[in-house]
């Protein structure tokens, strides 16, 4: 079985949930480089987006791993990198 990829749009849906969104912000836009504070996510909203990635995707995040990801790229590619080697284990 392949293991869940997680995916630009799993992460609109968390930020949405967990944090809401800036209405100034169209995170249906190009996001992906853009920078979390930029987008008006905080490091408080981080945190919980990270800790609903957790729960959801069966991984742990290293708090480093939040501060260092300033982007949804980086994010997705951290989170894959773990799923990734969770089903490699």
């Amino acid at each position: 079985m392949a293991a869940k990829e997680f995916t630009l749009d799993d992460l609109k849906r968390i930020l949405r949930e967990g944090a809401g969104a800036d209405e100034s912000v169209d995170l249906d836009g190009d996001i992906l480089d853009t920078d979390f504070e930029e987008l008006g996510y905080e490091s408080l909203a981080l945190l919980e987006t990270g800790g609903r990635i957790e729960r959801e995707f069966g991984i742990t995040l290293d708090d480093d791993v939040l501060t260092d990801a300033r982007t949804p790229r980086a994010l997705i590619a951290a989170v894959n990198a773990l799923l990734g080697a969770g089903a490699a284990a």
